[in-house]
């Protein structure tokens, strides 16, 4: 699956998402593939009511992120990368920032180093709850509000 035909196509969200799984699946099946702490470390951080998720994933890498439950802002703080979501493809070059919706799971091509923040609110400490309150297993645990929804049709507005 390339970005480009991802990017010049009109593919529904649903079908998107199946073919980030699919990717996923693939790589997990060829050897010496490598994932999580393995080739990108995290690093935890805490302030009072939130959790910080810093990521710096090396150049000429493909990463795909976990399904976020959660709407919380994100950071790229260096480098530059390429990311497909059920929305299409998009660059993104540091400095920049934005704002996951719930629901969103990535695929991410790495032009340069890039140095990836999340910020989560909780007030919990520990990751394994952490993980359990931010991160869904599937895309139908995902719960989106009435308002979610109504910002998706008018595109964010």
């Amino acid at each position: 699956m390339g970005l480009e035909l991802i990017k010049k196509t009109n593919i529904p969200a649903e079908d998107i998402r199946g073919k980030i799984l699919d990717l996923e699946a693939d790589l997990s099946k060829v050897k010496g593939v490598k994932f999580g702490d393995a080739c990108a470390p995290l690093e935890h951080n805490f302030g009072d009511g939130c959790y910080i998720r810093k990521i710096t994933m090396p150049k000429g890498m493909i990463f795909t992120s976990k399904i976020h439950k959660k709407k919380h802002p994100y950071f790229v703080l260096e480098g530059d990368c390429s990311v497909l979501t059920d929305k299409g493809v998009v660059r993104i070059k540091a400095p920049y920032q934005g704002i996951t919706e719930p629901g969103t799971k990535r695929v991410l091509y790495i032009h340069e180093k890039t140095v990836w923040i999340t910020v989560h609110v909780t007030k919990e400490t520990d990751l394994k709850k952490i993980e359990e309150q931010i991160i869904a297993k599937t895309f139908d645990e995902v719960q989106l509000t009435d308002t979610d929804i109504k910002k998706l049709k008018e595109g964010g507005n």
